[in-house]
């Protein structure tokens, strides 16, 4: 006699149309990965590259959140984000007077979304004075999103002002990862040098998981030799950190944000799009091999 106490009578057969639904269920409990997006210089291309990469991400199936942490905002106007729209903003989140989630708008591409900031941010390090969690709060926001269960997103990139401020360090200490945008000019080496100094200080003291996930080169110019000359002392200095994708200066890139667009969908066959597109994917790629590794 066959023993059917274990299994219903009308549960179907484990096939392998089940196991498929259930490893991609098991895929999106994983928790979003947090990749900040910093350098202390400022017109390196952070916000462009938050846009961007988080529109490409999201045009190859990824949910992405960004968080826009510089008091400009110039991620969310980017991105056509009406400062009436912005209820509640970072600022709210940081002070811890809004969630995370409530601060969270849609934007006019699928799947992606963005926490918009505003002006209110610059005054963030005065008013927070001498907070014992000062350094902590964003990465206390993160806490649903990061809490093992399925999340509504798989990357967050949070675009960071051009300093090393609290904003900043917040941002490192909440991100499993650095991604450093570095302009193709004469002195990218040098600004280098103090973001790793920072990244290794803010390992050393907040968040012993933080790595370089790599650098990305921007504003390349393939005629001009000094451009040329910077990608091969980055990658002579850096080795296999520096992406292989180099995004070049292209005026679709410089004009898509007037218009509240990313340039993927401002126009599509750019060779900045397309460059957006290759790092996305690389990205993707290199976040294989260190969950393999």
């Amino acid at each position: 006699m066959t023993d059917t106490t274990s299994v219903p009578p009308t549960a179907p057969p484990p096939d392998q149309a089940q196991v498929i639904p259930l490893a991609s269920r098991m895929e999106k409990a994983r928790p979003p990965r947090v990749l900040a997006i910093a350098n202390q210089k400022g017109g390196v291309g952070k916000t462009t590259t938050a846009i961007n990469l988080g529109t490409a991400l999201a045009a190859i199936g990824e949910q992405v959140l960004i968080v826009d942490l510089d008091p400009q905002g110039n991620a969310s106007t980017g991105l056509g984000i009406d400062r009436r729209s912005r209820r509640f903003s970072t600022y709210d989140v940081l002070i811890g007077s809004a969630t995370l989630r409530d601060a969270v708008l849609p934007t006019a591409v699928p799947r992606l979304s963005i926490a918009s900031s505003t002006l209110d941010l610059s005054g963030l390090e005065l008013e927070l004075g001498q907070a014992r969690d000062r350094a902590f709060r964003l990465r206390g926001a993160f806490g649903p999103l990061n809490s093992g269960r399925p999340s509504d997103f798989t990357y967050v990139l949070v675009d960071c002002p051009p300093s090393l401020n609290l904003l900043t360090v917040n941002a490192m200490a909440a991100a499993n990862a650095i991604l450093v945008p570095l302009q193709c000019e004469f002195f990218a080496l040098e600004g280098l040098s103090q973001l790793i100094k920072t990244v290794e200080q803010v390992k050393e003291t907040l968040n012993p998981e933080l790595t370089i996930h790599g650098i990305v080169l921007t504003m390349h110019d393939a005629r001009n030799n000094l451009s040329n000359q910077v990608v091969a002392d980055v990658r002579e200095f850096m080795g296999r950190k520096v992406y292989d994708t180099v995004i070049p200066r292209n005026v679709r890139v410089s004009e898509a944000p007037s218009y509240g667009k990313p340039v993927l969908v401002y126009d599509l066959k750019c060779v900045g799009s397309e460059a957006y597109l290759r790092l996305a994917t690389e990205i993707i790629q290199r976040e294989k091999e260190l969950r393999a590794g």
